[in-house]
């Protein structure tokens, strides 16, 4: 990571300790403490409060798609995304200790981990329950010690709540990987020319025609690479709609400078909320020519 980590203590983060998010922290930043929040408004609290230096914060995951609370939370909380992080997410099938596949009746997580994992649940005939996060579960199941309650969760929280894994990486798909944004107080922008970068920001376009379409023209035009961008209803409002966008490069770079000018032009608010490096996991899903 290039994010200095100089008396770096604490990194927020949703769930309890064994979440990806926890493993996320400790691969990216192994000397910082790893913060535990209940919620995502707790975590940016935490962030916003002092509490914790950093946050780690799912966005999206290549199997269920954005992580929707973020996409709201993020441009209300005041923070700045300082850095990204990409998890290759592993699941495992585990029990209390002294447990066996054919004991299993029943199996909780988040629902993103049981609709991730669905061929294994359908094999062993098994009752999938939803739980708030897949290390919470995991300490549910701990806590019971009924040999007929599974849990699906990483490795760490196998090993934290002292459970047996009767199935590893029960993943149906091994594309699957969570992408985090590393969320900081202050803006630290990345410096230009020091590598591939990656600038997010928010907009919401004027009330015209076309609007969108001109808005984002600016891009196209200047060969800008636009790596996401998402809709989402403003306080309910089906006419209030903002986005969110992430693209290649430096705002000070000329042809993105050029490109969010034009965007500026067509939109009522506009606000750029990171400029960081790229991870190098970006490199894995460039499109090969045909």
């Amino acid at each position: 990571m290039t994010i200095p980590t100089k008396n770096l203590k604490k990194i927020a983060f949703q769930g309890e300790h064994g979440a990806n998010s926890h493993i996320a922290i400790a691969e990216g930043y192994p000397d910082a403490e790893p913060l535990a929040c209940p919620t995502f408004e707790d975590a940016l609290a935490a962030i916003s409060s002092g509490e914790a230096d950093l946050g780690m914060i799912p966005i999206e995951n290549s199997v269920a798609g954005r992580v929707a609370d973020i996409h709201h939370l993020l441009p209300q909380s005041g923070l700045f995304i300082v850095g990204e992080y990409f998890l290759p997410v592993h699941h495992q099938l585990m029990a209390p200790r002294g447990a066996k596949l054919a004991d299993i009746r029943t199996v909780e997580s988040h629902v993103h981990a049981l609709g991730q994992c669905r061929r294994i649940i359908r094999q062993l005939g098994i009752r999938p329950i939803v739980s708030g996060d897949t290390a919470g579960s995991a300490r549910i199941v701990a806590e019971r010690g009924d040999r007929s309650c599974a849990s699906i969760a990483s490795k760490l929280a196998a090993d934290i709540y002292g459970l047996d894994i009767l199935a590893e990486d029960v993943e149906d798909e091994t594309h699957n990987t969570t992408r985090f944004v590393v969320l900081a107080r202050e803006p630290i922008w990345a410096r230009q020319g020091s590598g591939p970068l990656v600038t997010s920001f928010v907009f919401r376009v004027r009330n015209l025609p076309a609007a969108l379409y001109k808005a984002l023209g600016g891009f196209a035009t200047n060969g800008v690479n636009m790596t996401k961008l998402e809709s989402y209803m403003v306080d309910g409002n089906f006419f209030a709609t903002q986005f969110y966008a992430d693209v290649d490069g430096h705002p000070e770079d000329k042809n993105l400078a050029l490109a969010l000018e034009e965007l500026q032009f067509f939109s009522r608010e506009f606000r750029i909320v990171g400029v960081y490096p790229g991870h190098p996991f970006r490199a894995t899903f460039s499109e090969k020519a045909e």
